[in-house]
C-alpha cells in the first residue's frame, strides 16, 4: 500500500496539472471502487476549479471552489495517470509497478487551464482505493480522517508526545508506530526502516522507552529523528526527479533502491561495521524487518 512519501509525491506530481484547472467533467466509469462514489459526485465536481492539492496522512485532498475538497485514498494499487496530447505520466513511485491498462481507468478528470486540456485519469486494478467529498471547514470530521495523530514531519511529533502514548504499554514498539492515531501516515516500510537507523528492536515494548516518570529516554529522541529523517530521505528521493509533470516513461524518484532492511531479509545489515544479516518475522499480518545484531 502506498505510504506517506509516495502520497506526497503523488501530490507534487499532480499539482502542476490540476492546480488553478477547471474541471469541464468528472468521468465515473463504475459506480464504486472500495466504496460507492459519493451521491451526485459528477455533479458536485464537473465545472469546479482546483484551487489547491494537499495531502493527510495517507491520504491526497483536492480543494475546489466550491468550498468542497475531493479525499482519495490509493489502496493497494491505485495510481493518477496525466495524460494530454500524446504525452502520459504516472506520478509517484511505488514499491510494486502501477497499472496503465485502460480497462481498470474508473475516474477521468477532464480538465482545462493553463497548457490547454488534460485528462488526469484514476486507475485501480483491485479497487481497494476510494473517493470521498467533504466540506473543507469539516474535514476534521470525516470518517476518514477523524482522529489522526500528527502528522510524522510536523512539529507536534515529539519524543515528549510520543512518551505520553507509550507510557506504561506493553504494545510492541513496531505495532504501537503503526498506530494511525499516534502518527498519521506511518506505515509498515518507513517504520522498518525509522527502527534500523534508531537500533530499536520492532519487538521491543514501547514502554520501554519511557522512565518511570515518564519522561522520554534518549532511545525515544533518537526513534523521534530517525523517523523525521527516513520521511524526509523518502519524500526528498520521490521529489528529487519531479521536472516536467509531463514525462514520457513517468519516472520519478527510487526511494526503494536505498531501503536498509525492508524486503531485504537474509542480506547484510547495512550499519557500518555491523556483520549481521537481515531477518524477517510477521507482526500483526506484517512482515517486520529488522537486524537483530544491531537493533537491541
Amino acid at each position: 500500500m502506498p505510504e506517506l512519501p509516495e502520497v506526497e509525491t503523488v501530490k507534487r506530481g499532480l499539482t502542476p496539472a490540476m492546480e488553478g484547472a477547471r474541471i469541464e467533467r468528472l468521468e465515473l466509469r463504475r459506480g464504486d471502487l472500495r466504496f460507492p462514489f459519493p451521491q451526485d459526485f459528477e455533479a458536485q465536481v464537473s465545472g469546479r476549479t482546483i484551487i489547491g492539492l494537499g495531502r493527510r496522512a495517507k491520504y491526497l485532498l483536492i480543494d475546489l471552489d466550491s468550498g468542497k475538497t475531493i479525499i482519495s485514498h490509493l489502496g493497494m494499487s491505485g495510481s493518477f495517470r496525466i495524460e494530454q496530447g500524446q504525452l502520459s505520466a504516472t506520478p509517484g513511485d511505488f514499491h510494486h509497478v502501477r497499472s496503465k491498462d485502460e480497462k481498470h481507468d474508473h475516474a477521468i478528470f477532464h480538465l482545462d487551464g493553463e497548457g490547454g486540456p488534460r485528462r488526469v485519469i484514476y486507475n485501480d486494478p483491485r479497487r481497494f482505493g476510494f473517493m470521498d467529498i467533504a466540506d473543507r471547514s469539516e474535514l476534521d470530521a470525516s470518517p476518514f480522517l477523524f482522529g489522526l495523530g500528527p502528522e510524522p514531519t510536523g512539529n507536534e511529533l515529539s519524543a515528549a508526545y510520543l512518551a505520553e502514548r507509550f507510557q506504561g504499554k506493553a504494545q510492541p514498539l513496531k505495532s504501537a508506530l503503526l498506530d494511525q492515531k499516534t502518527i498519521a501516515g506511518l506505515g509498515n516500510i518507513y517504520v522498518c526502516e525509522a527502527l534500523w537507523r534508531a537500533h530499536l528492536l520492532p519487538t521491543r515494548t514501547a514502554g520501554a522507552l519511557v522512565t518511570k516518570t515518564g519522561k522520554p529516554k534518549e532511545a525515544l529522541n533518537l526513534l523521534v529523528t530517525s523517523i523525521r529523517d527516513v520521511i524526509a530521505d523518502a519524500i526528498a528521493a520521490g521529489g528529487s526527479s519531479l521536472r516536467d509533470h509531463i514525462q514520457t516513461d513517468g519516472s520519478l524518484g527510487y526511494f526503494q533502491h536505498s531501503f536498509s532492511v525492508y524486503d531485504r531479509e537474509g542480506l547484510a545489515c547495512r550499519t557500518p561495521g555491523c556483520g549481521g544479516t537481515v531477518s524477517r518475522i510477521v507482526q500483526a499480518g506484517r512482515s517486520t524487518f529488522y537486524c537483530s545484531a544491531c537493533q537491541k
